[in-house]
């Protein structure tokens, strides 16, 4: 049987959101994003922290694929995305690379 390689790539970001006077302010610029990227780019995506600030929020971002090429492609996609919002400020993002041979 060959060896195939399982690529997955994991973009955290870390946001403030200035405008953002409430947590129900905060959910909703985070949602947009949330289900944008899902919905546009076909990755996983979820608030993983700073739950209880409202103007801040970490996202988490995830895709897998068959070659770090087409992770690399759709991460960069999402990252310009996020980005996009002019109502945010990106603080940080990282990236994560897991490679699994099966």
């Amino acid at each position: 049987m060959p060896v195939v390689a399982l690529h997955v790539l994991a973009l955290g970001v870390d946001l403030r959101i200035p405008a953002a006077g409430s947590l129900k302010d905060k959910r909703s610029v985070v949602r947009t994003i949330l289900e944008g990227a899902h919905r546009r780019f076909r990755v996983s995506a979820a608030e993983t922290g700073s739950a209880d600030l409202h103007q801040r929020a970490e996202l988490g971002f995830a895709v897998v694929s068959g070659s770090p090429g087409q992770c690399t492609e759709v991460i960069d996609a999402v990252e310009r995305f996020v980005w996009s919002f002019p109502e945010i400020e990106v603080v940080d993002s990282d990236r994560h690379w897991t490679e699994v041979d099966r």
